[in-house]
C-alpha cells in the first residue's frame, strides 16, 4: 500500500516542493524514515506514531517506510509531521488517494492529535500556488497568514480527526473568521514636530530618507540622535504591494508576521543593542534564519552607539550594503535573504561623548583614536551623509517656536522620491542611492565649473570612487527635493559638507 503527499521546506526566502511517499507492506514491524533528515524531523517519527494512537487510528504490526524526496535537500523544521501523518493514513485506507490531488500538507502534530502552528506559511503557499497546487492543508492558527495569497483553497484543521473526517467527506467547512488586533501597527508614530532645534541634522535626516541614503549622525550624549532616528519611520514612503509581499515572507519565516488579514504595510524600523552577534545580525544556524539586516529589509536599520558594536560585527554589513542581499553558504545548501535596508547610525564622539570640547572631555588623543578607529574606513565610505549632532543650547530648548511636523518632511520626500521614479522608470533603479557607477554619468550631469570643483574636493578630502560617487547621488537627492532637474552648485556644496565631518572625526 503506497501513498504520496506534497508539502514544501523553506530554503532561503524561497520554497522546494517536497514529497512524502508512505509505503507500509508485510515484513517486520520497523517504522523507517529516509530522505536527508535532520534530527527534528526524524522525531516526527515518534510524534506521529503515537498521535495516530491517541487518535484512535490503528498501526498495524508491519514495515512502514517514508520517503521525503529530493533525497539531496536537507528537510528540517517540524511542519513535515502531519504530511507523514497523512501519508500513513492514506496508505492505509483512512483517506481516499485522490483526495491528495494537487493539495499540499503542512503542520506539526503534538501528541494527542492537535495540529500545532508552524514558521513560513506564507513563501510556501506563495510557492504552491506557482507550482499549480490549489489547496493546502494546514494549521488552523495559520489560517490568515495563508489567506493573503489570493485564489488558493486554504483547508485549516486543529486536531488530525478533524483533517481526516474532512478528506472523507470531501468538502470543507470554513470556519468563521477569528477577529484580529490590529493595533499593533497601527499606533501613533513620534513626530518630528517634538524634536526642537537641531535643524541641520532634521534636513540631513530628510536629504538621506529622500534618496534612502546611509546616514550617520555623531554628537554628544542627549543631543537627539536616537530621537531623531526613531522618527524616521513617520517619513518614510509607503510600501509597494511586491514590497509588502517581500517583507512578509521574510517576518514569516522567522515566526514574527502578524496574525491578521494583510500584509506588513509599514516599513521595519529595527533596532538590535549593541551586544548582538554576528549570527544575530546577519542571520545564521546550521539551518540559517533571517538576521536583523533581512529583518529591515526596504526598512530602516538603526544602529546607536555605533562604536560600541563588535568590530567583526560592524564589517559584516559591508557587503550586504552593497548587493542589497546576504548568501549564507551552509554544508546543507545555500541560502539567500534579502537585505535592502536603509543605515542610520547614531555614535558619540569618544568615550565620554564630549570630544573635541576640551572643557568637558577627559579623553586622552589616544583614547579619542582608539574608540573611532572602531569603525573601519570601509564601513565609514558606505555611508553617504554624515552630520554632526552639536549640543542644544537653552534658547533652542525651551524656545517655545512651532517645529515642522512630519507629515510636511513626507510630502516633500514623496515627491522627490516620485521625480526619483520617473526618472529611473523601466531600469529596476528605486532612488537615487541605488545608480549604479556605470549610470553616473548618464543621471548626475555636472558642467564644467561643477567637475572643476569636486576634482579640488577629491584631491583634497582624499576621497575613493565610491566617495566621489556618493556625493554625486546625495546632490541629485538635493536638487529632487528642491524640484529640479539638473545638480546645481549649493546642491553639491551641501552633499560635500555632509562628507566633512568624516575628515573632522577621522581625517
Amino acid at each position: 500500500m503506497y501513498s504520496m503527499v506534497m508539502t514544501a521546506a523553506n530554503r532561503g526566502l524561497e520554497s522546494v516542493c517536497i514529497q512524502v511517499e508512505a509505503d507500509v507492506s508485510d515484513g517486520l514491524p520497523v517504522f523507517d524514515m529516509v530522505g536527508f533528515l535532520s534530527s527534528e524531523v526524524r522525531e516526527a517519527r515518534e510524534r506521529v506514531r503515537t498521535a495516530l494512537h491517541n487518535c484512535g487510528y490503528r498501526v498495524p504490526a508491519k514495515r512502514i517506510t517514508v520517503n521525503l524526496s529530493p533525497a539531496d535537500v536537507k528537510k528540517s523544521g517540524s511542519g513535515f509531521d502531519l504530511p507523514v501523518a497523512v501519508a500513513i493514513l492514506a496508505a492505509l485506507g483512512e483517506i481516499k488517494k485522490e483526495m491528495l490531488n494537487n493539495t499540499l500538507v503542512l503542520g506539526e502534530i503534538s501528541l494527542n492529535g492537535r495540529i500545532q502552528p508552524i514558521r513560513g506559511i506564507l513563501p510556501t503557499v506563495a510557492k504552491a500556488k506557482e507550482t499549480g497546487i490549489k489547496r493546502c492543508l494546514l494549521p488552523c492558527a495559520n489560517k490568515a497568514e495563508a489567506e493573503l495569497i489570493p485564489d488558493m483553497e486554504i483547508w485549516a484543521v486543529e486536531t488530525l480527526q478533524e483533517l481526516v473526517m474532512c478528506m472523507r467527506k470531501g468538502c470543507y467547512t470554513p470556519k468563521p473568521a477569528v477577529s484580529c488586533d490590529k493595533g499593533t501597527q497601527k499606533e501613533a508614530e513620534p513626530d518630528f514636530s517634538e524634536i526642537n532645534g537641531q535643524a541641520a541634522v532634521k534636513r540631513a535626516c530628510e536629504v538621506a530618507v529622500a534618496g534612502m541614503h546611509n546616514f550617520l549622525m555623531i554628537g554628544p550624549p542627549g543631543s537627539g540622535k536616537t530621537m531623531t532616528a526613531r522618527r524616521i519611520p513617520g517619513i518614510l514612503p509607503p510600501m509597494t504591494a511586491e514590497e509588502q509581499m517581500e517583507v512578509s515572507k521574510v517576518y514569516s519565516i522567522c515566526g514574527m508576521l502578524p496574525q491578521k488579514d494583510s500584509l506588513m504595510d509599514r516599513r521595519p524600523f529595527r533596532s538590535p543593542h549593541h551586544t548582538i552577534s554576528p549570527n544575530g545580525l546577519s542571520g545564521g544556524g546550521s539551518i540559517p534564519k533571517p538576521g536583523e539586516i533581512s529583518l529591515a529589509h526596504k526598512g530602516v536599520l538603526f544602529l546607536d552607539e555605533l562604536p560600541e558594536y563588535k568590530k567583526s560585527t560592524l564589517e559584516i554589513l559591508r557587503q550586504p550594503m552593497e548587493d542589497k542581499q546576504i548568501t549564507l553558504v551552509r554544508q546543507s545548501g545555500i541560502y539567500r535573504y534579502p537585505a535592502d535596508f536603509m543605515l542610520v547610525a547614531a555614535m558619540n564622539p569618544c568615550k565620554c561623548g564630549y570630544f573635541p570640547d576640551r572643557g568637558r572631555c577627559q579623553c586622552q588623543e589616544a583614547e579619542v583614536a582608539r574608540y573611532l578607529g572602531r569603525i573601519s574606513k570601509p564601513l565609514k565610505d558606505r555611508i553617504d551623509i554624515c552630520i554632526q549632532a552639536p549640543v542644544l543650547c537653552y534658547d533652542d530648548l525651551e524656545g517655545g517656536g512651532v517645529n515642522e511636523p512630519s507629515y510636511k518632511i513626507r510630502s516633500r520626500v514623496l515627491a522627490a522620491l516620485e521625480r526619483q521614479k520617473s526618472r529611473f522608470a523601466g531600469t529596476g533603479i528605486s532612488c537615487n542611492s541605488q545608480i549604479p557607477a556605470k549610470d553616473i554619468k548618464k543621471y548626475c550631469v555636472l558642467d564644467a565649473g561643477q567637475q572643476k570643483y569636486m576634482k579640488e574636493m577629491y584631491q583634497r578630502l582624499r576621497l575613493s570612487a565610491r566617495g566621489y560617487y556618493k556625493i554625486l547621488k546625495t546632490a541629485l537627492t538635493i536638487a529632487d527635493l528642491e524640484g529640479g532637474a539638473k545638480i546645481k552648485d549649493c546642491h553639491l556644496n551641501e552633499a560635500v559638507c555632509y562628507r566633512l565631518q568624516d575628515q573632522k572625526y577621522w581625517g
